[in-house]
């Protein structure tokens, strides 16, 4: 009596434990691949509730990976709403071929060197995993040919292939493409011209900034355009994929068809070896920066560049440019789309205290537009519409959050399409249509 009484606790006891699944049950397992960009941790400054907190980390030794597992270590013993990931890694040479063997997880986790970023993730999907990479997948013409072998094996292999576009989470944009959407509001799309778009995107970015609070380390590589790559093939992979997600939603671009390169030019940042010790915490220029350097004491690098371009017959006009340090405020950005009815712009300056801000500027001065925003309210409880000097203003303090938080909104997308296998038919054509613009741009420039 006595042990069938044991045998009916012991399997009252493992119905219990299988009612929640334990951490090693957890479908999704990650793995970080040779991480050497801040945005590898900030994927994990959340948990998420599919996803085991054991993460995989295959890479070189090195201060790279130090500075990502600081962050993660960070994220764990912060005050507020610690994460609890533990960290298992591996540093041997064979750290990719060790990832391979192991096969511990089933998701790769990708943001670091992007010389390396192609083939990286080509091998991943080749070798089974799904990956979530960081932009720019492909910073050059060679690795646009890698992309589609990519986007190739994962069809095969019925994986997921998808990259890290933050920017479509951010309220201004996400308000852009509703409004773009209204043809009380808006109108139609213009079409524009070469020498006036109808859709003008610019994005300025500094070397120093602040990530989760303390001053960034930048690698030594960052500053290497063939390894970072430059900033036409790189931060304006954002701009590119939003003129295609706000124009045209859920619309399938195809690159061979739908876009027609009218012009790029590619400029270069000027970087003082002070303010290179200063953000990577080296004593000089290592010697793969030489042929950048002048004299020893000043970096040019071609991390500024502009594109225009036609999309679907529409002109659009895109900008990337860097700098040291924000002389106020941090990043900033300014988005332009014309419509027959009204213009709807993005500005981040010192009026909006360097916060992202939609104004609605229609083309009759007379339209009232508070009526047919309703519709818009309805689908964003709490953003208002207030009078402003051309037009309208777009409020939107409930919905605001800062650049870190989208990597959790992107992720949790991710995990979505992972878990439901429902990723929209357009994102592969769009992606491959994004990198195709960024590297061919690239390749015109250069020729300039």
């Amino acid at each position: 009596m006595k042990r069938l009484t044991g045998l009916l606790i012991l399997f009252s006891m493992m119905v219990s434990c299988g009612d929640q699944p334990t951490q090693s049950q957890k479908s999704i397992r990650l793995i970080t691949l040779d991480p050497g960009h801040f945005h590898a941790a900030l994927v994990q400054k959340t948990m998420y509730e599919d996803v085991d907190s054991v993460v995989q980390v295959y890479a070189p030794g090195g201060r790279d990976l130090q500075l990502h597992l600081d962050k993660i270590n960070a994220y764990n013993t912060r005050k507020d709403n610690p994460t609890t990931w533990k960290s298992e890694v591996y540093t041997g040479n064979d750290f990719f071929e060790k990832m391979v063997a192991d096969k511990k997880g089933n998701v790769v986790v990708l943001s670091g060197n992007n010389q390396k970023k192609a083939d990286y993730i080509l091998k991943s999907l080749q070798s089974g995993f799904n990956v979530f990479a960081d932009k720019p997948m492909a910073i050059n013409g060679s690795q646009f040919e890698q992309l589609k072998l990519a986007f190739d094996a994962a069809d095969k292999n019925k994986l997921l292939l998808y990259d890290i576009m933050t920017e479509r989470f951010e309220i201004t944009n996400r308000l852009l493409r509703e409004l773009s959407q209204d043809p009380e509001i808006f109108g139609t799309l213009v079409k524009g011209t070469v020498a006036d778009p109808a859709v003008v995107k610019t994005s300025i970015h500094y070397f120093y900034k602040f990530v989760s609070g303390n001053v960034l380390t930048r690698p030594e590589w960052f500053f290497d355009a063939s390894q970072q790559g430059e900033g036409i093939a790189d931060v304006m992979t954002h701009l590119v994929d939003l003129v295609q997600w706000e124009c045209f939603p859920e619309q399938t671009i195809d690159y061979l068809k739908d876009l027609q390169l009218d012009s790029a030019k590619r400029w270069t940042t000027d970087l003082s070896l002070n303010q290179f010790k200063t953000l990577t915490k080296a004593n000089a220029f290592p010697a793969y920066l030489k042929s950048s350097a002048v004299n020893d004491t000043l970096l040019k690098i071609f991390y500024n560049g502009e594109i225009n371009y036609t999309i679907k017959g529409v002109h659009a006009k895109t900008t990337a440019l860097w700098d040291y340090q924000a002389p106020a405020g941090g990043d900033n950005y300014y988005a332009q789309m014309k419509g027959t009815k009204a213009r709807l712009v993005i500005r981040q300056g010192n009026a909006e205290k360097y916060k992202p801000v939609l104004y609605l500027e229609p083309v009759d001065k007379n339209f009232n537009p508070i009526e047919a925003f309703k519709k818009v309210q309805a689908k964003f409880p709490g953003i208002e519409l207030v009078k402003a000097t051309n037009g309208w203003q777009v409020v939107t303090d409930k919905y605001s959050e800062g650049h870190e938080e989208h990597f959790a909104r992107v992720t949790q997308n991710f995990l979505q399409y992972l878990k439901n296998k429902n990723m929209p038919s357009w994102e592969v054509p769009n992606m491959l249509a994004k990198y195709f613009v960024t590297t061919k741009a690239l390749e015109l420039a250069s020729k300039r």
